[in-house]
């Protein structure tokens, strides 16, 4: 039989990075390519516990059927936790999804239509300019500096581009790990404000801070309500509890949130009441703050132990930002050295990473690569930027 594909699906492109990467999955492998939390850190005991109570407390609960919007009493957390941050939000303005990627695709079909223009900050996560380019939305990136989006040239892009919305990771971006400052988020959610730009704000790496202090507020937060609000603040529990219990969310305001009820409705009825019955059980019993606290030390930790080896082989032209959280680190490698070439040469090694280019909207910045620090113990860490680092030399030797 010939099948009949639609064009925005046959249309995507095959990624020769992700083929090379799928191509060296194995347990030899030293990667640093992924995007994952460390399963060995997973809180399995509070999780089997949380689980086996539901299953025996509120099995038919669990295991039927449940409202679009998902579970209440887990919206009201996320409510009490939004008010506790400075922003007042109610279950009403407060969707559960599979996963945040599932809230910013509801977010984008409510939102947009083919052919509207979406800013974001250059590079950014590579996984929303795929699915803005699956929306048939034109993407356009706008300059950033250590602080965010320069001001007025997101002022000039609106008015020139008259943008359908802003997409942003401001608090230890993907692939960056770059935090915006203060000032910038309230300069940006106030000129959005009054263009009527909404800004779709994906954080799914906010709670994974290395150190203790005072954090700087969402973009959500700096909006002060949900009613009227340009932000629709997206998270999820994937990097702060499991991603395998798929459970993210959308706040924002109700005419909002209730449009991509809608979009979900006709997509999956709802997400698994099951998983987010574990996680309201999870939230009652287990000391979530202070396990999150060990863990955003621990991937610190990580962090500091990458750059040390990095250091310490004193490659020339080897610059990287030192993110304050997250779990990823950003490498401009030296300037004629191209990083999809170097993967090639580095998987022969056996270390694998993900090259920086993909992640551009704009003129794709080849000499630039993403490690993540989170996946790979110590041991199997320093080896495997002993070899990436070898890898780096001999292309220079060859120069």
């Amino acid at each position: 039989m010939q099948y009949r594909f639609s064009e925005r699906v046959a249309g995507m492109q095959s990624s020769v990075i992700r083929d090379m990467l799928k191509l060296a999955q194995g347990k030899d492998m030293l990667s640093f390519a992924g995007g994952l939390p460390d399963a060995k850190l997973f809180p399995v005991e509070a999780i089997r516990e949380a689980a086996a109570r539901v299953l025996t407390d509120r099995a038919a609960e669990a295991l039927q059927y449940g409202p679009t919007e998902g579970d209440r009493q887990l919206r009201e957390w996320l409510c009490a936790q939004a008010a506790a941050a400075g922003t007042g939000a109610t279950p009403e303005e407060t969707l559960l999804t599979t996963g945040s990627q599932q809230a910013l695709d509801l977010a984008v079909r409510a939102l947009t239509e083919p052919g509207d223009i979406v800013l974001v900050e250059d590079p950014t996560y590579l996984a929303a300019l795929q699915l803005f380019g699956v929306y048939g939305l034109t993407v356009v990136p706008v300059a950033s500096d250590a602080d965010g989006p320069l001001p007025d040239e997101v002022k000039r892009l609106i008015q020139a581009k008259r943008p359908r919305l802003l997409y942003a990771v401001p608090t230890f971006g993907n692939p960056t790990g770059r935090t915006w400052s203060t000032e910038r988020r309230r300069v940006i959610v106030q000129l959005c404000g009054a263009e009527g730009v909404p800004i779709l704000e994906d954080d799914p790496y906010g709670a994974l801070r290395f150190e203790d202090g005072e954090r700087e507020p969402s973009l959500f937060t700096l909006a002060g309500s949900c009613k009227g609000s340009p932000v629709v603040y997206l998270g999820t529990f994937s990097k702060t509890i499991a991603p395998g219990l798929r459970t993210g969310w959308a706040m924002g305001d109700a005419t909002v949130i209730r449009m991509m009820a809608k979009a979900k409705q006709a997509s999956d009825l709802h997400s698994s009441a099951l998983d987010q019955r574990i996680i309201v059980q999870l939230l009652a019993d287990f000391p979530l703050v202070d396990y999150l606290r060990d863990v955003a030390r621990e991937y610190g930790r990580r962090m500091d132990l990458m750059q040390r080896e990095l250091a310490s082989h004193r490659i020339e032209g080897l610059r990287w930002e030192e993110p304050r959280g997250g779990m990823f680190l950003w490498l401009t490698l030296p300037e004629a050295l191209d990083a999809e070439a170097l993967l090639r040469a580095s998987l022969r090694q056996g270390v694998a990473f993900v090259p920086g280019a993909p992640f551009f909207a704009g003129v794709q910045e080849r000499n630039t690569a993403r490690l993540n620090f989170t996946g790979l113990d110590d041991e199997r860490m320093v080896k495997g930027i002993g070899l990436f680092a070898e890898a780096i030399n001999e292309f220079l030797a060859r120069s």
